[in-house]
């Protein structure tokens, strides 16, 4: 797949009187498909445009930098999971799933595991379609606003590791840090947070904004992946526990560091 680039900063030198037209960029082979969705997308006042495989998708990433992707799973000759792993690795642009084709449990897991913000079954209403790319930009300027926000900050420690909060990564002295994906950095930071305390799968779901409708076991996927990076044994977790009936606790003592 050819090189997949995110969307640069350099179009925010200039302040525009309003607030900039959001361009979506649908991944979709079924033409007919594509032209609904996006007639429906610009009759909402933001900017539309279709690629049908990756190459497509690349270039449409370089010379248009959208915002949002929509991306169907089922494209002809390629497969949407394999477009989004690529993606992933060189853009943090939101991705909203549709699809279907598949069995939607499977496709919500490893959407969520390869980085989808939002999934969306096929076939789904165009108002929903069109507030669902609302939500997941909102989510993701204030996500940005708060990685802002913590590029100011400066380290967590808990038990023997490191949460660098401005790199986003977990380590331990001498070991090589550990990246952390968008979903399991909002997580880690509730936890350390509000340490020793039980936070409901509700609380953990707004502090990530994932929706429960969209995710309704993501919250468990993430903690799990989390476990999986933290815990010594995740079967037999001791930092990350589970409280039952009332969610989560994270167990050790937090010190913050600058």
């Amino acid at each position: 797949m050819s090189k997949l680039h995110s969307r640069s900063s350099s179009s925010d030198a200039s302040t525009p009187r309003s607030a900039p037209v959001a361009k979506v960029l649908v991944v979709d082979d079924d033409q007919a498909m594509a032209h609904v969705v996006m007639g429906h997308i610009r009759s909402h006042g933001m900017e539309a445009f279709v690629a049908t495989n990756s190459s497509e998708l690349a270039e449409a990433l370089r010379r248009r930098e959208p915002d949002i992707l929509l991306l169907d799973l089922m494209l002809k000759h390629e497969d949407g999971l394999d477009l989004l792993r690529a993606l992933r690795k060189e853009s943090d642009i939101p991705v909203i799933i549709m699809s279907g084709h598949r069995r939607d449990e499977i496709d919500r897991v490893v959407g969520l595991e390869l980085g989808a913000d939002d999934y969306l079954p096929k076939p789904f209403g165009l108002h929903e379609l069109t507030a669902r790319i609302r939500a997941v930009l909102r989510r993701h300027i204030t996500s940005k606003m708060a990685a802002a926000r913590g590029a100011g900050e400066g380290r967590v420690r808990f038990d023997a590791w490191e949460f660098d909060l401005q790199a986003r990564t977990v380590g331990r002295t001498g070991a090589p840090a550990i990246a952390l994906t968008k979903g399991e950095y909002a997580l880690l930071r509730a936890f350390v947070d509000a340490p020793g305390r039980p936070l409901s799968r509700e609380h953990l779901m707004r502090a990530t904004r994932l929706h429960e409708d969209v995710f309704d076991r993501s919250i468990d996927v993430q903690i799990l992946r989390l476990r999986r990076k933290l815990e010594q044994d995740p079967r037999e977790p001791t930092l990350i526990v589970t409280q039952r009936g009332a969610g989560y606790v994270f167990t050790p003592s937090v010190e913050h560091a600058r």
